[in-house]
């Protein structure tokens, strides 16, 4: 039989044993000193010099004077004397100036282990409740990576439910983001907390975006909105083919095309700018040279659009000779003639010289039509 229990270290009362009051007293004095064992601290490596009786300590690395080698036992100032209780695997104490409960992990008092799953609510330095089972109280909660990236997953159950985050002031709600009762991703956005406008919402299916921060319409010029691609112009559809409907253009800002009878432009607005040079050959080719019977152009000359109008276009013209007229610039004067034009063509184009110089220059007619094309 020994002489000590195995787990307290308290000592027995053996047979034939003298002063059997001693042994017993020291037994119940320890057991007095280890159950629901609490200590000042576990910091210090020399005893305080203000102990009073009872008095215990766990003794730090390093200790030395009266505590030398005794590095992470129970100091008991027992009797006027310090007793060393040494721990065993498990046992746990309050350690007063930290606390916290400590455990004795076979090596050294750690911090107990705890098992942080399935509780019903955590708060720190607040309150959890029922519908907010994570209550967090902070300047700041981190969330950071453990090597490489990072996410923070909000789940729900059905595509009816809400997963989003909401940014309330005095507890009212302000904004929100999420997949709001649908599985669309939605930004909300309040006043007062009892009134809402739906901002954006990014459809789930096609990605496409709408809500009151988006372009209502066509025309819907409302500041601060952000334009549709529909509906604005950027390098995809700045130039190509026009169109309206009602009015309002659907199609590009500017086309631009040509034809073996010219150039046209036509605007989103409707106009349409038409240009083409014909040569009209010798300015001589008919009349006489006198006023009654002027020198003037071939007749029949035809301009068909290289692309039509809506109605009638205006006519701008212009006759340029084609040789060198600089030593005689009477012989550059002339006017254009030609017949009324309608919404395809411009007919009976001719030049006219003003005046008697009988020089058989070449002339072309330089031709813009100015009208709508819707």
């Amino acid at each position: 039989m020994t002489d000590a229990t195995p787990h307290l270290d308290l000592p027995y009362i053996l047979p034939a044993q003298a002063q059997k009051h001693v042994t017993h007293n020291e037994a119940i004095a320890r057991l007095d000193a280890l159950t629901q064992l609490a200590v000042a601290d576990r910091d210090r490596t020399v005893p305080p010099t203000d102990a009073t009786e009872g008095a215990r300590h766990i003794v730090a690395p390093g200790a030395t004077a009266q505590w030398d080698g005794h590095d992470g036992k129970v100091a008991l100032l027992l009797n006027g004397g310090w007793v060393f209780l040494t721990p065993r695997t498990g046992w746990m104490a309050y350690i007063a100036a930290e606390a916290a409960l400590r455990v004795f992990d076979g090596a050294q008092w750690a911090e107990p282990p705890r098992d942080l799953d399935d509780l019903p609510g955590l708060g720190i330095a607040t309150s959890s409740d029922a519908v907010n089972r994570l209550a967090v109280a902070a300047q700041a909660t981190l969330f950071s990576h453990a090597g490489a990236g990072h996410q923070v997953k909000v789940n729900k159950s059905a595509t009816g439910d809400t997963a989003s985050l909401l940014f309330q002031t005095g507890w009212s709600g302000r904004a929100e983001m999420g997949t709001i009762g649908t599985d669309d991703f939605t930004i909300k956005l309040s006043p007062d907390g009892a009134t809402w406008h739906e901002a954006l919402r990014l459809n789930a299916a096609t990605g496409a975006v709408s809500g009151t921060a988006v372009q209502q319409s066509a025309d819907d010029t409302a500041p601060g909105r952000l334009m549709r691609a529909d509906w604005g112009y950027g390098p995809g559809n700045l130039l190509g083919a026009v169109a309206q409907a009602g009015g309002m253009p659907t199609g590009a800002v500017i086309e631009r095309g040509s034809t073996a009878t010219g150039e046209y432009l036509r605007l989103a607005d409707g106009t349409q700018i038409c240009t083409h040079a014909i040569s009209l050959g010798t300015i001589t080719a008919a009349g006489s040279g006198t006023w009654a019977d002027p020198y003037r152009t071939a007749p029949g000359f035809d301009w068909t659009f290289p692309a039509g109008f809506a109605a009638p276009p205006v006519i701008a013209a212009q006759g340029v000779p084609s040789g060198d007229v600089a030593g005689d610039p009477l012989r550059r004067v002339c006017s254009p003639a030609m017949d009324a034009p309608d919404s395809a063509a411009l007919p009976g184009i001719a030049l006219i010289r003003q005046g008697a110089a009988a020089d058989a220059d070449d002339f072309t007619v330089l031709l813009c039509a100015t009208g709508r094309w819707a």
